[in-house]
């Protein structure tokens, strides 16, 4: 009998990595930062196509205020009006949460959108 068996302990299956990632995102807080993040590249399915063949999500501020840049000043202008159902959008069944959108009008001297 080894001492591990008379003390009683049994090893443990080794945890599946997604289990311990995630964890760990949990523990140390940085879950709500990924989960911000992932709005930058879920983008263009998360507000549809219309929207996204016009906009650019740029950034995401710890606090949570996205920046995004917007082709034309006009559709800027539409994008704020619709705010708060697109922050809605975002933000279900999500841990990291949109407070805000800054909405950017690409002008002269700003690179064009892809």
């Amino acid at each position: 009998m080894s001492d591990d068996e008379s003390r009683g302990s049994r090893k443990r299956a080794p945890a599946p990595l997604a289990d311990a990632v995630s964890a760990w995102l949990s523990r140390t807080g940085i879950g709500a930062r990924v989960a911000q993040a992932t709005i930058i590249v879920e983008w263009p399915r998360l507000v549809g196509e219309q929207i996204a063949s016009v906009t650019e999500a740029e950034s995401v501020t710890p606090d949570g205020l996205l920046r995004v840049r917007v082709s034309t000043a006009a559709w800027a202008n539409e994008l704020s009006l619709m705010t708060p159902q697109i922050i809605a959008r975002l933000n279900a069944g999500r841990q990291g949460r949109i407070r805000g959108i800054r909405w950017i009008a690409a002008g002269p001297g700003t690179r064009p959108l892809p």
